[in-house]
């Protein structure tokens, strides 16, 4: 008897969502059942974690203090003398060289002089923190944040310095953070990816900077272009054009049981369990995807308070998500290098006026919601900028010396950690790695990062390579 449809039809025809999966590599160009799905030593899965579904939620290694993450990524190198890391000598000093710069290789243009900022700091919130003036509603926040100040990476350009703060390697490509937290946790709703990505327009660097790599397929993270948010083009193939839901379960039924005698003449393949699971995924997805990304289903203060634009949006959208048990949501701001300012260092402020306001709801609804302490927020970019100026008004790149934040999920509130030295120019006490960066967020959500192993190409591979400390004095 021959099947009105093969096998390949039903898999085209099988609801939407395979593409918006990120599901290419695990549904097909390498052969249908190819992808692996199977344990490495140091997995969370080979102490007793089911296999069947790759996806599935995961017990960590030890009691985590978060549950999921939302980063926003300010694409570019946000100057970090202007926004979180005062530092008064700058205007002392300002125009002038002191000695002391003439060791360090600022970067390759060598004529520079020490600028100050154009932007105040204050003290905020009970705590104190100091936050620069063009964030007047993030400085609100300010009890809510840790600041570590003093972050340093390997590199000032901006593709390996993106891969750096996105996989922990310059060179392409190694799984994204977001990849390794699939692998290592699963996601707690099986209806959506559990690892999103939400940028605008088509990323400069790309999907290296969400990829999986050497780990199975199923754990890529999913880009979302939200220039556009409307729920029915956002994500691409959700509905399906040809079948009836309830036609499109019985094909996957029929499709299953093919699979089951196909699972069974193979001994279990894990491999091919992780495919039938797939299947059911990119299925589910068709009933909550388009109520997820649907921010008009939120009440018009809600919506209000996080403002209009493309990141406002998407800030929002994170929330939704982060509600829905999506194990991370990544944001990146505008796209290209939007941060990037080496004419003129006062379009920071152009950039903050977009963004400042989202952030601030963004912590306040979470807060509000209970869910704050489970949800950890990060801010920052690949690196940070010069405190010397390119031209008259600009900085260039910086990698010595750099700040982000942290809010929730575990770490302690109104703090900075760390410094740079007096002009801003390399991290000086307790510095930090972006190793060391993530081993921490590892830590947080419950997962050693020593042990979060995946064997490729002959070793046990991890997101810190042979590196990384957990960064104990910022955990709550």
């Amino acid at each position: 008897m021959q099947l009105p449809l093969s096998r390949r039809d039903l898999l085209c025809r099988l609801g939407g969502g395979f593409g918006a999966l990120g599901l290419s590599s695990v549904l097909g160009d390498a052969g249908l059942f190819a992808a692996p799905v199977a344990n490495a030593p140091g997995s969370p899965n080979a102490v007793g974690t089911p296999a069947t579904n790759p996806l599935a939620p995961k017990a960590p290694h030890f009691a985590a203090k978060a549950k999921r993450i939302i980063f926003l990524f300010m694409n570019g190198g946000p100057s970090h003398v202007d926004t979180f890391d005062p530092k008064p000598m700058l205007t002392k000093y300002h125009g002038q060289r002191p000695s002391t710069l003439n060791k360090i290789d600022t970067m390759r243009r060598g004529n520079t002089t020490l600028m100050q900022s154009p932007f105040a700091f204050a003290p905020s919130g009970k705590s104190g923190l100091e936050v620069s003036e063009i964030f007047p509603e993030v400085g609100k926040c300010a009890d809510d944040l840790c600041v570590i100040r003093s972050l340093h990476t390997n590199n000032p350009n901006h593709e390996p310095s993106l891969l750096m703060m996105n996989s922990g390697e310059m060179q392409p490509t190694r799984p994204s953070l977001g990849s390794w937290l699939m692998y290592g946790l699963g996601t707690e709703n099986q209806n959506l990816p559990g690892y999103i990505v939400l940028c605008p327009g088509k990323p400069v660097v790309g999907p290296q900077l969400w990829s999986n790599s050497f780990l199975p397929g199923v754990y890529q993270g999913t880009h979302i272009n939200n220039a556009n948010i409307d729920p029915k083009t956002l994500i691409r193939h959700v509905e399906n054009g040809y079948l009836t839901t309830g036609e499109q379960r019985r094909q996957l039924d029929l499709l299953n049981r093919m699979n089951q005698l196909h699972l069974a003449e193979r001994q279990q393949d894990q491999q091919l369990e992780g495919r039938i699971q797939s299947l059911e995924m990119a299925f589910r997805m068709q009933m909550e995807a388009q109520d997820a990304f649907d921010i008009k289903k939120e009440p018009e203060g809600v919506r209000k308070e996080y403002g209009e634009g493309e990141f406002a949006n998407a800030c929002l959208i994170a929330r939704r998500l982060a509600e829905r048990g999506v194990r991370m949501i990544q944001i990146y701001y505008g796209n290209g290098q939007p941060w990037d300012d080496h004419q003129d260092i006062a379009n920071h402020k152009k950039h903050a006026e977009k963004s400042d306001r989202p952030t601030a709801a963004l912590l306040r609804d979470l807060k509000q919601r209970g869910m704050l302490d489970d949800t950890l927020v990060l801010w920052g970019g690949e690196f940070g900028r010069t405190p010397t100026s390119e031209g008259s008004k600009g900085r260039d790149h910086h990698s010595l010396g750099f700040s982000m934040w942290l809010a929730g999920g575990g770490v302690k509130g109104g703090t900075a950690y760390g410094a740079t030295d007096e002009f801003g120019m390399v991290a000086v006490q307790d510095r930090v790695h972006v190793h060391d960066l993530h081993a921490t967020i590892l830590h947080l959500l419950g997962l050693d990062h020593e042990k979060l192993t995946y064997r490729h190409a002959g070793r046990e591979m991890r997101l810190t390579d042979t590196k990384g400390n957990v960064v104990k004095e910022i955990v709550a």
